[in-house]
């Protein structure tokens, strides 16, 4: 009696079905290439030469993130093509408050088994956010690892590369009592406080329950597309007194943006200077959130902060009166109190 043929195959591996992946996403990865990539996806590296013409001293600025339980919703969706751009916006935005033009980006993507469409959806959301924010997706791995993952789930990370003149790097240094804290809308949740928002939201509704005070169903507002604040960023580099820019992750307004301030500061928010979106609000009701943990968690609808002398406010609004684009002024730096100790 023979024994039992085992395959990779069988094991829960299928290395063609990863190829035909390949073959099916490099036009549109191509589209997105910008004339320093060297190498189309499928080599061992991805090659790109940087063009540094017009800087005096380049420094190369990364970040690697991931989507965090975002995912779980876009799994009970069944809709994988927005967690892709939030991927990409979430990383161009943190290299973008340091005063960085991203370069390119690289995927991880990692399943239990690999479905075709799923991954092509995912893939699609990162060329889409490339494109809109002119970095090359210039190489991924895509990992089938059986028993690792429930069925019908992944997990995802990208890394991307940028660079920004030395002397135009935005780091805060220059902040001092006094200067405003101005505020850009967020799309909604972005993709930090999933665990808390998940537990609330479905203790009480289903993916698929609209609800009016949201205008749209409970998936829908909680899969909105986190912001590629780019352009805005690009906008106010123009200005001069911009003194520090702050990306509103995990950790809420204060907890990102005094990341930025010197020692000696701290921030003083003005928590009704602007509408917070009706996610936020239907959160905190269904699930009778204390007001700290909502300002820990959540952005509230504050998704990128410009620390700026006080004078700039009304040039801003300036600079964004014909895009609709609505500018806060949401706090100011304070010196720090004492402890009252000498």
């Amino acid at each position: 009696m023979s024994k039992k043929e085992f395959t990779y195959k069988d094991a829960g591996v299928d290395i063609q079905a990863g190829e035909k992946l390949v073959e099916s996403i490099k036009g549109m990865v191509k589209d997105t290439h910008t004339p320093g990539v060297l190498s189309n996806i499928g080599g061992f590296g991805g090659l790109f030469r940087p063009d540094f013409t017009g800087f005096r001293d380049p420094v190369l600025v990364s970040s690697v993130d991931g989507v965090g339980t975002k995912l779980k919703v876009a799994f009970m969706a069944g809709k994988y093509d927005t967690v892709g751009q939030d991927l990409v916006n979430h990383c161009v935005n943190d290299i973008a408050v340091c005063g960085a033009e991203p370069l390119f980006f690289l995927d991880y993507f990692s399943t239990g088994k690999l479905e075709q469409h799923v991954a092509y959806d995912v893939i699609k959301g990162f060329t889409i956010a490339c494109r809109e924010n002119e970095c090359a997706l210039i190489g991924g791995e895509t990992a089938e690892m059986p028993d690792l993952y429930k069925e019908g789930e992944f997990d995802l990370a990208g890394t991307v590369v940028g660079v920004v003149d030395r002397s135009e790097i935005i780091d805060g240094k220059d902040v001092r009592e006094g200067d405003i804290l101005v505020g850009f809308n967020s799309s909604g949740l972005h993709t930090n406080g999933y665990s808390l928002a998940r537990k609330v939201l479905f203790s009480k509704y289903k993916i698929d329950d609209h609800v009016n005070d949201l205008g749209t169903t409970v998936g829908e507002a909680l899969l909105a597309v986190h912001r590629s604040y780019l352009a805005i960023i690009r906008k106010l580099k123009s200005l001069d007194g911009i003194k520090a820019l702050s990306h509103i992750t995990g950790g809420g307004i204060i907890g990102n943006t005094k990341r930025v301030v010197p020692e000696g500061y701290e921030l003083d928010i003005d928590w009704d200077s602007w509408d917070r979106p009706a996610i936020f609000d239907l959160i905190k009701k269904t699930g009778n959130v204390p007001e700290d943990d909502m300002r820990q968690t959540f952005n509230l609808g504050i998704g990128l902060i410009a620390i700026t002398d006080q004078h700039l406010i009304h040039d801003i609004r300036e600079l964004f009166a014909e895009e609709n684009e609505m500018v806060y002024e949401i706090g100011r730096v304070i010196r720090k109190q004492g402890n009252g100790k000498s």
